[in-house]
């Protein structure tokens, strides 16, 4: 059984489907993990094989590897290849066995990866893998592909928010975690551009003006909600059990004051308000949750577009000019001071 006191090992591994997922959800978050002084890692299962209409399916493979290379770089994360395709990323035991062997080569004690509901499976299957993969990194008995040993150590998954900032059935998804990415926007804008051919394929496929654009409305929308920050990465933590002994929440731990929980999240989980057990300093503040500001009326994203914001519960729908009214507040707290590198 790991020692619950030990401080956790400063590394993380952002897991994703697709090429750009990460820098779309993720890279922000990765980036101050990275200026905190940790060992940052980018996995994409798939390796974008679909993501073109006018070049082969190899093609478009060569392209996005170097793309995804480039990407990597720009975060400063090292570069895990992918080792599936898209529309293929199934929660089946080829894929579990080798995402679990990069799980204990890497032996991170942060795992970033998607929301476990999203508009799309290749998505949330590999939500499902990375929790499965993590689970499973001390137990001898499961085999991995290729063969690794298992690791000890306490390990806590978050996943992202899903994209258009709903799940597929449309409801609005409320992160329990904001990160403030404001000072590392324009790296991340940087790594997403990286993903130069996706900027064609999106445009046809899914009717996106602008793939850094879109990213940018939905940063913009997470800080708007977070009532602090300008923009901003939402994050979801997974149940601890099996993970790790007691709560924890080393991302909060690690980012410090660029990291502020929804107080309002964590009790509507029935934990109460008491600190998790990593936070080494907490700072309750007021920010207005406006839903119908914070999820814009047309905020473009990857497959749910010009998605119109429903009123509250129990209340008739509002005109214009009644949403840029605060309808409420929530409870919001910094998690503790960022570790020293």
């Amino acid at each position: 059984m790991p020692d619950p006191t030990q401080q956790p090992r400063r590394v993380a591994i952002a897991i994703a489907a697709h090429p750009d997922d990460i820098e779309f959800m993720m890279a922000g978050t990765l980036l101050l993990l990275s200026e905190a002084g940790w060992e940052t890692h980018c996995l994409n299962i798939s390796s974008g094989n679909c993501g073109s209409v006018s070049l082969s399916a190899e093609e478009i493979e060569a392209k996005r590897l170097s793309e995804a290379r480039e990407a990597a770089a720009i975060l400063g994360a090292t570069f895990h290849p992918p080792f599936s395709r898209d529309l293929e990323i199934f929660y089946d035991l080829r894929h579990l066995r080798h995402l679990a062997s990069i799980i204990r080569d890497v032996n991170p004690s942060i795992v970033l990866t998607h929301s476990p509901e999203d508009y799309m499976e290749d998505h949330t299957n590999t939500s499902r893998l990375a929790v499965t993969a993590a689970f499973s990194r001390g137990m001898p008995n499961f085999g991995v592909s290729p063969a690794r040993p298992t690791v000890d150590g306490e390990v806590a998954v978050y996943h992202g928010m899903p994209h258009g900032l709903r799940d597929a059935l449309r409801r609005r998804v409320v992160p329990g975690l904001f990160v403030d990415t404001t000072s590392v926007l324009e790296t991340k804008r940087q790594a997403l551009a990286a993903h130069r051919s996706q900027k064609e394929w999106l445009d046809v496929s899914q009717g996106m003006d602008s793939y850094v654009k879109s990213m940018e409305e939905m940063s913009l929308a997470l800080g708007q909600a977070s009532g602090e920050f300008q923009h901003a990465e939402g994050w979801r933590r997974h149940s601890h059990l099996g993970f790790s002994a007691e709560e924890i929440d080393p991302l909060g731990q690690a980012l410090g004051q660029a990291a502020m929980a929804n107080a309002d999240y964590e009790n509507d989980l029935g934990y109460g308000n008491a600190p998790v057990k990593q936070s080494s300093r907490e700072r309750a503040c007021r920010s207005h949750w406006r839903p119908e500001v914070a999820w814009p009326q047309r905020l473009t994203a990857p497959g749910i577009l010009h998605a119109v914001a429903p009123p509250p519960l129990g209340q008739p729908s509002t005109t214009a000019s009644s949403r840029s009214k605060p309808i409420g507040t929530t409870s919001v707290r910094k998690t503790g001071q960022r570790q020293p590198a």
